[in-house]
């Protein structure tokens, strides 16, 4: 039995039988809202590359048209896609697929706020840059096969000149054929930015494990701190469509003048 998703104007209910409790000793069948069709639809457009990153998506008008379906579930599509940040709204310009050169971008993923000052990027200096065997820890993060090629990049963040973060990254190798420590360098942008214009990989979202930690031998040469100083930890996985993660990134950040801000909704 085909269910209602697979159809995005299918308003009919299920056949005799196979109701919310589905048949007897078989599984559930479930039946999505259409605007969740509708939001499925446009999200496969955005991943197949038809409206890329910056780019304005055809009106609400013209969405309604192609899907056979009312201006009012579109606009609740994009009212959920707006509010994942897959898609920005601009009053009077129309609807824009989200970037990562966007300002407002730059610090969705970077959660570090100074405790006095406003927010500012961080300036980058790359320590490492490999390709190497992923260790199976991160081939199992990133659902790759223990020993796939992966990409490691080590850098410390400075803010006013200060080393403040540390961070660690792992990125599929076959995503990111090409990644050196030079076009790291001359990119002047943020790192996201890159992924996404050069490589083709959007950041849609991300999962965070934080911990308190001590600073070791290694980190504490980087970050100018003595062994033992308390340190935040987080590891983050990072997904583009279709929940594919893509990045595993590990950052150790001194919090002496910093806290990690997170705003709950």
């Amino acid at each position: 039995m085909n269910s209602a998703s697979s159809n995005p104007v299918n308003h009919g209910t299920p056949p005799a039988g196979t109701g919310a409790s589905g048949s007897a000793g078989g599984p559930s069948p479930t039946f999505s809202p259409l605007y969740q069709q509708i939001k499925a639809l446009i999200t496969q457009s955005l991943q197949s590359g038809e409206w890329k990153p910056g780019e304005l998506i055809p009106s609400e008008v013209e969405l309604a048209s192609r899907f056979k379906v009312s201006q009012g579930t579109v606009r609740k599509a994009i009212d959920e896609l707006a509010a994942e940040n897959l898609v920005m709204r601009r009053q009077g310009k129309g609807t824009f697929v989200s970037t990562h050169h966007e300002a407002r971008a730059h610090f969705r993923f970077l959660r570090l706020m100074p405790d006095e000052g406003v927010p500012h990027q961080p300036e980058n200096k790359i320590i490492e840059v490999k390709r190497m065997r992923a260790p199976a820890e991160v081939a199992r993060l990133l659902d790759l096969k223990s020993g796939d090629a992966v990409v490691y990049i080590k850098r410390v963040m400075s803010f006013d000149g200060a080393p403040t973060i540390l961070e660690e990254l792992w990125l599929p190798g076959l995503l990111f054929k090409g990644l050196t420590a030079e076009r790291l360098v001359e990119y002047k942008g943020p790192m996201y930015g890159l992924f996404e214009s050069e490589f083709g990989t959007r950041m849609i979202r991300a999962s965070e494990k934080i911990r308190a930690v001590s600073a070791d031998a290694g980190a504490a040469q980087f970050l100018n701190v003595a062994e033992g100083t308390p340190l935040l930890c987080a590891e983050r996985v990072s997904f583009t469509y279709g929940d594919k993660a893509v990045e595993l990134r590990r950052g150790i950040y001194l919090t002496a003048h910093h806290h990690y801000q997170n705003d709950l909704s």
